[in-house]
């Protein structure tokens, strides 16, 4: 199989946001979609070992930051590559809290979820929510998972639906 057809499907990349019972957390997601426009829906998929995955299964809500291609690589390394379970992810970024949850301010637009389903596959949650509030935040061309990997050079955690060893 020729798994390099995979990069060729449309990505997006996003900060996907949460709270545990003493503050907040999050990790990089790259597999959002919508499913429908009325109400807005989306699933979102979170890999089983990030800690973000059991905050949104407990907390039931979430929120997405789009990223644009002139956010800090900042933002990305630290929500793509170390766990909240042992670092406060949020500590030296820009954020605002919107109903509770937390928003990057460097994004592009952000979305406000409430979960509705779980659905599991063997290594990740498959999130189905209810989009209940977002905003455009600035006008910055969203980061495609293709630019990530082939203008930035970025790399795929171990814990991404796209990861290949």
């Amino acid at each position: 199989m020729d798994t390099s057809a995979l990069t060729k499907l449309s990505y997006g990349m996003y900060v996907i946001g949460t709270k545990d019972n003493e503050h907040f957390c999050g990790c990089i997601a790259n597999s959002l979609i919508q499913i429908t426009a009325e109400p807005v829906t989306i699933a979102l998929s979170i890999n089983h070992n990030n800690y973000t995955n059991e905050c949104i299964k407990n907390s039931k809500e979430f929120s997405i930051c789009v990223l644009g291609e002139k956010i800090n690589p900042l933002i990305i390394g630290t929500f793509g590559f170390r766990s909240a379970r042992d670092f406060n992810k949020f500590e030296n970024i820009k954020y605002e809290t919107i109903e509770g949850l937390p928003i990057c301010t460097d994004s592009c637009a952000y979305l406000i979820c409430k979960l509705i389903n779980v659905t599991e596959t063997n290594t990740h949650s498959i999130f189905i929510a209810e989009v209940t509030e977002s905003k455009t935040i600035k006008d910055d061309t969203p980061m495609t998972y293709s630019y990530y990997h082939n203008v930035i050079k970025g790399k795929s955690p171990k814990n991404a639906p796209t990861y290949i060893a």
